[in-house]
C-alpha cells in the first residue's frame, strides 16, 4: 500500500496582492520520484519553496510525513527539515571548503558523531555520487557535472526521507544530464529516497519521472497531473501536450 509522504491542501500562495497559485492540491506518495513542471514563471520554484519552508503560504497547509510543517514553529521546521535534502539548482557548495567538507557541514551541525565518524559518513556520501578520490577537491577544480554530485552528496548527508532538487540538470551537458538522471533512479531505488525535482528538462522528466503535476500560470493552479510518460498518451490539454513535445500542437 502507497503512503502519501507529502500532502498539499487547499494551497494559496501569494506575494504581496499577486496570486501566485490559489487552491492547490496534490500529493507526493514515499518513493516517487515527483516532478513539478509547467512553462516559465509559473511558479515551480516557488511551489520548491513552499515545501522546503522558505515561503509561507496564505492559506492551506503542507503536510510532511504527517506532519503539519507550514503551521509549525521554526523549532519544529528545523526537526523536520532533518528528514528532507535540498539540491540547489546552483550547486550551492562553498567555495572555500573542499568537497568533503561541504558533506561533512550537516553532519556537524546536526549530529553527534565524532568527527572521525564524520569524515567517514562524508566519504561514503562523494563514493556514493560516483565522487571517490575527490575529497580533497575545491568546487573551483571540478566539472559542472560534478558539482552537481557534489551537492547531491551534501543533500544526502543526513539520510533524508525526502530529496528536493531545483533544476538539478540546468546548465548540463546531455551525457552528463543523463548520468546524474542515472544517478537519482539509482538512489532512489536503493535508499528508498523520494525525490521532489524541479524541471522543464523533457529527457530527464520522461526517463526518471513517476509522477508529476503541471503547473499552469495563467489559470494559477495544477492542470494536469500523473505519470509524465502517461500524460504524454493522453495529455488533458493542448498546453501540456505542447510542453511535452516541445512546441508541437495537437
Amino acid at each position: 500500500m502507497t503512503k502519501e509522504i507529502i500532502t498539499v491542501k487547499n494551497l494559496r500562495v501569494a506575494y504581496g496582492d499577486f496570486v501566485l497559485f490559489d487552491d492547490i492540491n496534490f500529493a507526493v506518495n514515499e518513493q516517487d520520484i515527483f516532478i513539478i513542471m509547467g512553462a516559465s514563471g509559473c511558479g515551480k520554484s516557488s511551489m520548491l519553496r513552499v515545501l522546503t519552508g522558505l515561503v509561507t503560504p496564505v492559506k492551506g497547509s503542507v503536510l510532511i510525513d504527517g506532519k503539519n510543517f507550514s503551521k509549525a514553529d521554526d523549532v519544529q521546521k528545523n526537526e523536520i527539515m532533518k528528514e528532507c535534502g535540498v539540491m540547489y539548482q546552483s550547486g550551492a557548495l562553498f567555495s572555500s571548503m573542499t568537497l568533503k567538507e561541504n558533506v561533512m557541514m550537516p553532519l556537524e551541525l546536526y549530529t553527534t558523531y565524532n568527527k572521525k565518524e564524520i569524515e567517514e559518513l562524508a566519504s561514503y556520501k562523494l563514493a556514493l555520487t560516483g565522487l571517490a578520490g575527490f575529497d580533497d577537491f575545491y568546487p573551483s577544480e571540478i566539472s559542472g557535472g560534478m558539482k552537481k554530485r557534489a551537492a547531491l552528496a551534501r543533500a544526502l548527508a543526513l539520510d533524508p526521507k525526502i530529496l528536493y532538487c531545483d533544476e538539478p540538470s540546468a546548465g548540463l551537458d546531455p551525457i552528463s544530464s543523463k548520468r546524474l538522471d542515472d544517478l537519482i533512479l539509482e538512489l532512489n531505488g536503493s535508499l528508498k529516497t523520494t525525490f521532489v525535482i524541479v524541471t522543464h528538462e523533457l529527457q530527464s522528466i520522461f526517463s526518471i519521472g513517476t509522477n508529476s503535476i503541471y503547473l499552469n500560470g495563467k489559470v494559477k493552479n495544477i492542470t494536469g497531473r500523473g505519470n509524465p510518460s502517461e500524460l504524454l498518451k493522453n495529455p488533458p490539454n493542448a498546453e501540456i501536450y505542447e510542453f511535452l513535445t516541445r512546441g508541437t500542437k495537437k
